[in-house]
């Protein structure tokens, strides 16, 4: 049986993150990056906010894949050739990816977290399932730019960005990040999940479930933000709040302030009134035809898309 390898690309030190985070809550309108959500407590919230009966992208994405799989294989073959190298973006549990093993036959499997350390279980896993497949797991923020090692890279390959989080980003970095996806996938294609604008009751249910557990997982970037900045935010002090902004068609998450309150951290304070909030997440909602419109702005000169039957929900393969 292979071993996984593992790779730490470009890591930043915490001093670095932690300057970012006490310049969004610095700001006039104080903001923290969504990158912040996944310490290992935040992973594992997030995975179970997929379980949620609220929250349809999941098993929306899957059940496209599901019905779909062997026309989406089939087309993935077409762009890049028998067993092509799979690069997962925002890899999490690698479930996901796992699902494409059958079909695709990948020569190599690339899983890409912001943290090795999340991916090293799910790697150990998954080896022990595919004991002869190449595993390797790249720690590195792709939110700031998608480069991997030329190694990784040998050829037509297939990008994996399942989930809609290209959403989190706004659109000239969305535009960014798609384009450095194509260069990576080397002549092959990319295949990735986005979330449709629909009903807003049904948006902010996904964001804002009856268990409260994506209260949770917003609230525990507090204490994320107290390790790393040595700062005393008290969660008990702050609420979740989602909603969506028809105009920027997005949903929006913050933290609300439940009293007015100041907030230390080494070398820096902030002041906070009742009701003020910190911007926590951008989820953008597209229309199939402006989001189609933006690969072939990337790039890509080959678009095809797969849909459930609600049309909630859109899978795009982008070639060229």
């Amino acid at each position: 049986m292979k071993t996984p390898e593992f790779l730490q690309i470009h890591r930043v030190e915490d001093a670095v993150l932690a300057h970012e985070a006490a310049e969004g809550l610095r700001a006039t309108r104080a903001h923290v990056s969504p990158k912040f959500f996944y310490d290992a407590l935040g992973s594992r919230l997030f995975d179970a906010i997929t379980e949620l009966p609220e929250y349809y992208p999941t098993r929306t994405e899957a059940a496209i894949l599901a019905q779909n799989g062997a026309a989406i294989a089939d087309a993935v073959l077409c762009a890049t050739g028998p067993a092509p190298a799979l690069i997962d973006l925002g890899a999490g549990s690698c479930a996901k990816a796992a699902r494409l093993f059958g079909p695709l036959v990948p020569r190599r499997y690339v899983a890409v977290d912001i943290s090795v350390d999340y991916l090293r279980q799910a790697l150990a896993t998954l080896q022990r399932e595919h004991p002869a497949m190449s595993l390797v797991g790249v720690g590195l923020d792709f939110s700031t730019r998608l480069a991997l090692p030329a190694a990784l890279t040998d050829g037509p390959s297939l990008v994996f960005y399942p989930g809609s989080s290209i959403g989190n980003f706004a659109r000239t970095e969305a535009l960014r990040l798609l384009r450095e996806a194509r260069r990576t996938a080397a002549g092959g294609a990319l295949l990735i999940g986005v979330d449709f604008v629909k009903p807003a009751a049904v948006l902010e249910a996904a964001y804002d479930d009856a268990l409260g557990v994506t209260a949770a997982f917003n609230l525990n970037l507090l204490s994320h933000l107290n390790r790393l900045l040595g700062a005393d935010f008290r969660v008990r002090d702050w609420r979740h709040v989602a909603f969506f902004d028809a105009d920027a068609s997005r949903i929006e998450m913050h933290l609300e302030a439940r009293r007015r309150l100041t907030v230390n951290w080494a070398g820096g304070e902030r002041q906070f009134d009742a009701g003020e909030r910190i911007h926590t997440e951008n989820s953008a909602k597209w229309q199939p035809a402006a989001f189609e419109a933006l690969l072939r702005e990337a790039g890509y000169t080959g678009v095809r898309r797969w849909t459930d039957t609600q049309g909630w929900f859109g899978v795009f393969l982008a070639t060229g």
